[in-house]
């Protein structure tokens, strides 16, 4: 290990960095999607600053560097994002990105110092963190630490070439005799201001996901969060389709589901939430939004090459539907969460 005085930290802005940082961090984080996603065009300057730039005033994200040792780019960036909302005040999450020849170097500890003093700062108890089956690093620096794995999951892939479209006609077909009392609803880019409110209530829904053995509250989304979320969406250069499936009778939103995709990389789809509260389940009404937008892209998006999705293991339901459409595992991943003070007691351990 090679000493780590040879690299000093410093704290960088996001939201009003200068652009040789942007710069650096846009260089950085594409090595780091290359190795994990090595199939996926880097993304570009323009995109890293936009999403930079547009982050939700609701989220606090605190981000330190590790500049190489002859200057002008970053070897090593952490960064922990604490969401401040009723819910889940004793969570943060962090992140580590070391490229990999200096992941020997030790950089994990000094960057850890710094989130973990934010952290305690703020009164966050618990530090949530994700790892890819791509970089081994990841899970051995989490097991080093000492931090539970809580949630397994996967990255889900569907090459829509391969896609059975007489299923997925079958499904519509199904779907269509629930017309007489449901009715599909598109929307294209922002939630239509009326319907605003009654969709953050339905997203509630994915709070029926499971959470493996997360320490981690109810997450409630609000109409001004949701608002937030789709600056940043859009300000970086996605679009996105809801589809949703409204009850006649009531008006009552009984499900949804959406996906996005980046204008610069529109072979790749990446399918959002997907749920349908629970008084209308096991009525049909998810397989006829999946094929119902699976339809839609294969019709109206002839570019789009593949449909990836994240799931968790034990989402057995999802993974049923999912699974009869035609995904197949693409990345394993991991989420680790580990209390702050074990963390400090940890660094205390290790060398300055």
């Amino acid at each position: 290990m090679k000493a780590t005085t040879e690299l000093k930290v410093r704290p960088v802005n996001l939201q009003n960095a200068s652009q040789e940082d942007y710069v650096a961090l846009n260089y950085l984080t594409n090595l780091i999607r290359a190795e994990r996603i090595p199939d996926n065009p880097p993304r570009s300057l323009e995109e890293t600053i936009q999403q930079a730039r547009n982050i939700p005033p609701v989220v606090n994200l605190q981000m330190w560097v590790m500049e190489h040792p002859e200057g002008a780019s970053f070897v090593a960036v952490g960064s922990i994002e604490m969401v401040q909302l009723e819910q889940n005040r004793h969570v943060a999450k962090f992140n580590l990105d070391v490229l990999p020849e200096f992941r020997e170097w030790g950089l994990e500890a000094p960057l850890l110092r710094h989130i973990t003093e934010a952290a305690e700062q703020a009164g966050r108890s618990l530090l949530i963190a994700s790892t890819n089956s791509r970089v081994p690093w990841g899970e051995a620096l989490m097991q080093k630490l000492g931090a539970e794995k809580a949630l397994e999951s996967h990255t889900n892939q569907l090459v829509l070439r391969e896609l059975d479209q007489n299923l997925v006609k079958s499904w519509l077909e199904q779907g269509q005799k629930r017309a007489a009392e449901y009715e599909l609803l598109f929307w294209e880019g922002a939630y239509p201001q009326e319907h605003l409110a009654a969709f953050a209530a339905l997203m509630d829904v994915m709070n029926t996901a499971p959470r493996g053995n997360l320490q981690a509250e109810d997450f409630q989304l609000t109409p001004e969060l949701l608002r937030q979320i789709e600056q940043m969406l859009f300000a970086a250069g996605n679009e996105r389709w809801t589809l949703v499936v409204r009850e006649k009778a009531s008006g009552h939103l009984a499900g949804y589901t959406e996906v996005t995709w980046h204008r610069g990389r529109p072979q790749i789809i990446n399918q959002q939430g997907t749920g349908v509260r629970l008084e209308f389940r096991n009525k049909g009404l998810g397989r006829w939004l999946k094929a119902a937008m699976l339809d839609k892209l294969l019709h109206e998006r002839p570019e789009a090459r593949f449909v990836r999705t994240g799931n968790a293991d034990a989402n057995a339901p999802m993974l049923k539907i999912n699974q009869a459409l035609g995904f197949k595992p693409y990345i394993a991943q991991a989420t680790w969460q580990i209390e702050t003070a074990r963390v400090r007691a940890w660094l205390e351990g290790e060398p300055k």
